[in-house]
């Protein structure tokens, strides 16, 4: 690949959603589904799904949480009692009505058709998200304070029927856990959703590199049915915004509509405050646009599906052995070592083809280190050591034992080069603003990025500001609601309160 073409066409630059679909396709993560709007995760990237989900899971059981399973079919009686929720998702949602298939013969074709037959009474919705039916079973499940607090994650797939599907990012069925969770108190509740705020907030940055703004949505944004929305803000290359989590603090909204009450100390009865949370599929979205580039993937070490790939270089037959033999003891060394807790994912190709169809296909899929060893790296006890996060013609003869004992750190390395380039592109791309003029103006540029005001309008002023540039308020950022009084943006009252306004995915 010359130095003026890259493996990914069109560029970031020339048309970043269909460069995005290109990654995708290029590092053999997904591909679209008969299934209209559905996708077929492939195993490169379902790998990647497996570490954030192991990750993830080994957290939240770190602050008390277990894992449940509920039912994919919600009784549609279930989502009508809890109006303002089912509301929310009501145009999303796919109804099974019918219970049995039978097969007619069409007199006029002669093909044999299967005709949906046997109604059902009641109607269920193919779960959008699981409040009301994990609310059903935290009625049965508490009756005193004592059982408090219930502390709950599901990993399950939901359905919300998209009709402008694009892999990864919106999908009619994606994966994703949900935390529900019952507490006694509101302060338990709402320190419950700030906890796994944080936890989000760190996981983007610790594991995926991924800088983000944690803040609290407004209420024209808020989780339907929800006190309060807490979430967590990224910026992907096209300066864009992804919701990349989000924590509810639902009051006592859903636990009055199911009936999730208990005898308190006072030997009153009351009902609980509950809380929801989640991440999804998306999070591997956001993670390629935030970090892939031109020529492919380029992921985060922590959650590579391999972190080291080794590729032997065999120019004449009789060194093959040799050098097969150097790769795969370079490897069980490498695998005896840890990262972050867990051995070293390391892989060695040895399928017989071009090493460099090979080379181009692990840098498309953006394995964070490649190795390369052949006859004369045998020899001088040396490798060749090539690194994602830097230029593909870059590369590094390194003594083998040195790298060895470095290879860890270089993981490290990469993440933290990431973290950093990433956030430089995000802080560089927020831009204050203080008059409307300014603000009106800002979104007529091409990719025009975030800009952060004060703000004090109403749900209504919101509401028609964002339609007329379509953009929202992506948050209320939590470190910037206690500024120095500024007119707001729109209104001109003095607020210390601030907000980010976006376009976003």
């Amino acid at each position: 690949m010359s130095n003026d073409k890259t493996a990914i066409t069109p560029t970031r630059a020339q048309d970043f959603p269909e460069w995005y679909q290109q990654v995708v396709r290029a590092a053999d993560m997904a591909e679209n589904s008969e299934t209209r709007g559905c996708m077929v995760i492939k195993p490169w990237g379902y790998g990647i799904w497996e570490l954030i989900q192991q990750q993830l899971d080994r957290r939240f059981k770190a602050t008390g949480h277990q894992n449940a399973y509920f039912p994919l079919l919600i009784p549609l009686s279930y989502l009508e009692k809890e109006a303002e929720h089912a509301e929310g998702f009501a145009t999303e949602c796919a109804v099974v009505t019918h219970h049995r298939l039978e097969a007619q013969k069409d007199e006029v074709t002669g093909k044999t058709r299967m005709i949906p037959t046997g109604e059902l009474a009641e109607p269920y919705v193919i779960r959008p998200t699981s409040e009301t039916i994990i609310g059903a079973a935290f009625a049965r499940w508490v009756q005193s304070y004592r059982d408090l607090p219930l502390l709950i994650n599901q990993w399950a797939n939901v359905m919300r029927w998209e009709m402008r599907p694009r892999l990864f990012l919106r999908t009619a069925e994606f994966l994703w856990q949900e935390g529900h969770t019952a507490h006694e108190t509101m302060d338990e509740a709402i320190v419950e959703t700030r906890m796994i705020h944080g936890l989000y907030e760190e996981f983007l940055r610790d594991h995926l590199a991924i800088p983000v703004i944690p803040g609290e949505k407004t209420e024209n944004e808020r989780f339907p049915g929800a006190d309060m929305t807490l979430t967590v803000e990224a910026m992907v290359q096209d300066r864009k915004a992804i919701q990349a989590g989000t924590s509810h603090y639902l009051g006592q909204n859903f636990s009055k509509a199911q009936d999730i009450s208990f005898t308190g100390r006072d030997g009153t009865i009351q009902h609980a405050h509950t809380t929801s949370w989640g991440v999804s599929t998306r999070m591997i979205g956001t993670l390629i646009m935030a970090h892939a580039d031109d020529d492919g993937l380029v992921l985060p070490p922590r959650v590579a599906t391999q972190q080291i790939v080794i590729t032997p270089v065999t120019p004449k037959e009789d060194t093959r052995d040799a050098v097969l033999a150097s790769c795969q003891a370079l490897a069980s060394t490498l695998r005896n070592q840890s990262f972050h807790g867990e051995p070293l994912r390391v892989h060695v190709d040895t399928r017989d083809i071009n090493g460099g169809v090979k080379k181009w296909e692990w840098i498309k899929k953006g394995v964070p280190v490649r190795i390369e060893i052949g006859p004369r790296d045998i020899e001088t006890r040396k490798v060749c050591l090539q690194r994602r996060d830097q230029a593909v013609t870059a590369k590094e003869f390194a003594d083998k034992e040195d790298f060895i004992q470095r290879a860890a750190d270089i993981l490290q390395e990469i993440h933290d080069s990431l973290l950093a380039k990433a956030t430089t592109f995000r802080d560089e791309n927020i831009t204050p603003c203080d008059s409307i003029e300014a603000f009106h103006a800002h979104w007529g540029q091409d990719n025009p990025g975030w800009l952060i005001t004060p703000w004090a309008g109403s749900p209504e002023q919101e509401d028609e500001l964002s339609g007329q540039h379509k953009i929202s308020i992506r948050c209320l950022p939590l470190d910037k609601q206690d500024e120095p009084d500024a007119p707001c943006v729109l209104t001109g009252v003095p607020t210390r309160g601030r907000a980010i306004w976006g376009r976003s995915y």
